[in-house]
């Protein structure tokens, strides 16, 4: 009998025992997630972002901020240095540090800077499984295609012709094009270049090609910068008030945006659009907190600025951020690539990210780079202060 009433004792014992393991796994898999958390089907994982610096690339370093904000857990974020041409090491260095850690599931590079091609070759040594997504390369198609598993830039071609027409309607003309040999032997931007010159001469444009120091030589962004401010009046002197102003490097927006505007010329839009990109820093703009983000707000507060120095109708941009609109978009892709919900090749499911970024009537449109099936590129219905 005594035995029989041990071994009831010991049965229910066991059972007590399973029941608070059971509990105390189920209270775990229960427990809610804090505010900003993201919840991942497929377990733990990271998602690493590499930018410029605020120097190199304000809206695109704030822009990943800010998702690290939102996702204190899941955002890793590195910058490449703002001489990324001659610091290639450093750049490939910094992306190997991200994928060294195994919870990095997916890294997303913008703008993907010489160097980043030989970082994915560096990472794929030891890791073949980590997504690349880039946005905005600086490297070849040819080099890059093969290596990102998807891709995101402005459709160049599209835009040579756009900004020109932009221009000519806002009473353009003549055209000034800042650039430098290190961009111009980067295969897109020297074919929306040549595009702009075709789209000139054919709707009556002047079309002038200006050699700028190249913000990441000596001189550095500072020395770029100053250039600017001393060339555009050149420009006006000798060509008039009814010149266009374009460059090919995020640096020299603000300085040419600010002369632009105070020579009375025409300002179609940046190298990268956004009502984000120079313009607040140019016009002096300050956004508060609960502003960030607000498209409407900022571009009603360039209007008023842009009116103000007498420049209404000569001002223009995007309607929504190219190179920010690209991160986000990207991050949430390696988002669901991370948790298992879409393939590393999907571009149906990425053009749905994206154009889910804008709001509904911001008109977006997509193709594919000739010969490739992982390249997009796009462009976003633009604007006019």
């Amino acid at each position: 009998m005594k035995a029989k009433k041990l071994l009831a004792l010991l049965l229910c014992l066991i059972m007590v025992m399973t029941f608070t393991i059971a509990c105390s796994q189920g209270g775990e898999e229960a427990k809610a997630p804090a505010e900003g958390e993201e919840v991942a089907e497929g377990g733990n994982y990271k998602i690493g972002i590499m930018t410029g610096t605020v120097s190199q690339g304000e809206e695109e370093f704030r822009a990943a901020e800010e998702l690290k904000a939102q996702y204190p857990d899941k955002i890793v974020h590195v910058t490449y240095p703002d001489k990324f041409a001659q610091e290639t090491e450093t750049t490939i260095s910094n992306v190997a540090s991200m994928a060294s850690d195994p919870d990095v599931k997916v890294i997303v590079i913008t703008q993907a800077v010489t160097g980043s091609a030989a970082a994915i070759d560096k990472v794929k040594e030891t890791r073949d499984d980590i997504l690349f997504i880039l946005g905005a390369p600086h490297e070849d198609p040819d080099t890059v295609i093969p290596r990102a598993d998807l891709l995101l830039d402005l459709d160049q071609y599209q835009r040579g012709k756009n900004i020109i027409q932009t221009a000519k309607d806002m009473g353009a003309e003549t055209f000034i094009h800042y650039s430098f040999p290190r961009h111009m032997q980067m295969e897109l931007l020297a074919a929306r270049r040549d595009e702009m010159k075709k789209a000139a001469e054919e709707i009556g444009v002047k079309f002038v090609e200006v050699d700028a120091p190249d913000p990441t030589g000596d001189s550095g962004v500072a020395g770029a910068q100053q250039f600017i401010m001393e060339d555009v009046p050149r420009e006006v002197e000798q060509y008039g008030k009814n010149t266009a102003f374009f460059s090919t490097n995020c640096g020299m927006q603000e300085p040419l945006i600010k002369q632009s505007l105070a020579e009375g010329a025409i300002y179609p839009e940046q190298c990268c659009p956004s009502p984000y990109h120079a313009y607040p820093g140019a016009l002096g703009i300050a956004i508060p907190e609960d502003k960030a983000g607000d498209d409407a707000y900022i571009s009603e507060q360039i209007s008023a600025k842009i009116a103000e120095g007498g420049g209404s109708g000569r001002f223009g941009t995007w309607a929504a951020p190219a190179n920010p609109t690209m991160i986000k978009a990207g991050v949430q892709y390696g988002m669901e690539f991370a948790e298992g919900k879409v393939e590393r090749q999907d571009i149906g499911r990425m053009e749905e990210i994206f154009k889910g970024m804008l709001e509904e009537d911001v008109p977006v449109t997509f193709s594919l780079y000739e010969g490739s099936e992982n390249f997009i590129l796009f462009t976003i219905g633009s604007q006019v202060f």
